[in-house]
């Protein structure tokens, strides 16, 4: 798809976090009420005829679209938070990262086996997160899990698709 506006609004930090990387900042999208329109839009028909009922929202950018995009489908949010966030009883989810383990959480009594799933979040890259969030989704054995990104980093980590399984539809508004 990669909408122009889109990408012209995109911030690219060189040399962020380490050196040799370019992260690609969302948040310059999110100030710019136009971007926001294209991306609610661009998400919006994506998924309008999925019958999606739970949009899971990954910390913590995950939650602005997340929260646009349920409006705009008539869906339930459900927060996928970092521990001790959330403040009923959970269900957990661990999983390694570069640098050590990390735990993300769903409240208990978000999703249901009736409910047809979308996670979002901003960027695939490895997968790993949104792969830990498939998982923790599957605990609550919904009808269909849908991932959803506004940035896939396809050059660097053109496999990323591929760890979440092949029962799980996968899209993204802008690729490089």
């Amino acid at each position: 798809m990669n909408n122009q506006v889109l990408l012209d609004h995109l911030r690219v930090i060189p040399n962020w976090p380490i050196k040799g990387v370019n992260f690609r900042d969302v948040t310059t999208l999110f100030k710019s009420p136009e971007c926001i329109r294209i991306l609610s839009d661009e998400m919006y028909n994506l998924y309008k005829d999925k019958g999606i009922t739970k949009i899971v929202g990954i910390e913590s950018r995950g939650f602005v679209m997340s929260s646009a995009l349920a409006y705009r489908l008539g869906t339930g949010i459900v927060l996928c938070r970092k521990p001790g966030k959330l403040p009923c009883e959970t269900v957990t989810q661990s999983y390694a990262k570069e640098y050590g383990i990390d735990t993300i959480e769903i409240h208990k009594d978000a999703i249901n086996e009736n409910d047809i799933v979308l996670l979002h979040d901003d960027l695939l890259a490895t997968g790993g997160t949104m792969k830990a969030a498939c998982e923790l989704v599957r605990k609550f054995r919904p009808k269909k899990i849908y991932c959803s990104f506004i940035i896939e980093l396809l050059e660097e980590f053109p496999n990323a698709r591929e760890e979440f399984g092949e029962d799980v539809e996968v899209s993204s508004i802008l690729s490089f």
